[in-house]
């Protein structure tokens, strides 16, 4: 890579994708890996590179250009392999939560409960929505936030699941986080980096993501392929996390092995489960966001990562509510996936059964 002209590069790349609605030209695999690394080597400048994200967002980026970018960042991670047979890999979106009451940061500890050994992986804050995210529920919990790979490797093993930061795993991308704000909208680095799977099993690797849009599930599969997943389920959840509506039916995609993708149907009553709310509500009097512009997010993120910690461990305790349904919905779903069970009620048992006599809370906990 070292005889690269990454500054021709870039001029190349940008003049191809930032020449109008008419005249832009999809990049090469090679050439959106080539300008990416341009990008992560500091070769590139901010304009440059503010241009060139946003030039493929409006034009629209090919699966070509996502995974190309994608490859340029699998190289600079810090990738480590644990010492377990399998993992399955929950990214919801690094921007987190601004709407509702986050539930998703506690399925790793649940599926660890059932043997299932989990990771998850994200940030403090990232914009364009800038919500409340898995590393805020976490250090609202008392956790630790900043494992190096290889620690969260070694907890993945010793206690089923594990959190590792961004800026642990992938140092370079992190530090665009002040360019990112800047930019305001979304990039193709909001897409890809939840697909980076920093901890991955000796043999098999399974991803579980979501989504809003119906045209991102072919995209994240053609992704998650390229990153190498086992298999991967794709659920059209709430706020594009992997929880979907608690309130009416849902769908999800996924593909094991080489077979092509597939969609299921989802309803929440196959798990007995009858909310008057899509997802966990904020509750009222929640601080608003210091000088929030009223687009992205109006809560304070930490103090509703504080609630989601609290709420959070009192549903692994075995209290009901919509926090105690989300989890049970979620893990369910990721068990029948994983075929562990054969039938969604019956994973659903199994995961009321380890909410209820306390084995989450303990796993949950194991990780601080």
């Amino acid at each position: 890579m070292n005889d690269i002209n990454y500054t021709k590069i870039m001029r190349q790349c940008i003049q191809k994708v930032a020449t109008g609605p008419e005249y832009s030209k999809d990049l090469e695999f090679d050439e959106a890996r080539d300008a990416m690394r341009a990008i992560l080597s500091g070769e590139a400048d901010d304009v440059q590179i503010a241009i060139f994200f946003i030039a493929l967002r409006m034009k629209r980026e090919t699966n070509e250009e996502n995974c190309g970018i994608l490859q340029a960042l699998l190289e600079t991670m810090n990738q480590v392999e644990a010492g377990v047979d399998e993992v399955v890999d929950i990214c919801d979106p690094y921007d987190g939560y601004a709407r509702g009451v986050p539930a998703s940061p506690f399925i790793p500890a649940v599926l660890a409960a059932l043997g299932v050994n989990a990771v998850s992986h994200g940030l403090n804050f990232v914009g364009p929505k800038g919500g409340t995210t898995f590393h805020k529920v976490y250090k609202a919990a008392g956790l630790r936030v900043n494992l190096t790979p290889e620690d969260a490797a070694k907890q993945l093993a010793d206690i089923g699941w594990a959190y590792v930061d961004q800026s642990q795993f992938s140092p370079q991308l992190h530090d665009m986080i002040p360019l990112r704000q800047r930019i305001i909208k979304r990039q193709v680095l909001t897409t890809v980096e939840t697909m980076l799977g920093p901890i991955r099993g000796r043999e098999k690797t399974h991803l579980m993501g979501g989504y809003v849009h119906k045209a991102y599930p072919p995209i994240y599969e053609a992704l998650a392929r390229h990153a190498g997943f086992s298999s991967a389920l794709f659920v059209r959840g709430v706020e594009g996390g992997v929880i979907p509506s608690l309130q009416q039916a849902g769908k999800l995609f996924s593909y094991h092995g080489d077979a092509e993708l597939e969609q299921r149907d989802l309803a929440p009553a196959d798990l007995g489960i009858t909310a008057a709310k899509r997802a966990v509500p904020v509750p009222d009097g929640m601080p608003s966001a210091v000088n929030a512009d009223q687009v992205a997010t109006k809560f304070d993120s930490d103090a509703l990562a504080a609630t989601s910690a609290a709420m959070g461990q009192k549903a692994m305790s075995g209290e009901s509510g919509l926090m105690y349904d989300s989890l049970v919905y979620s893990a369910a779903i990721c068990l029948t996936h994983l075929q562990r069970f054969d039938a969604i009620g019956e994973a659903g048992d199994a995961v009321r059964k380890v909410l209820d006599s306390g084995l989450a809370l303990e796993k949950f906990k194991s990780a601080s």
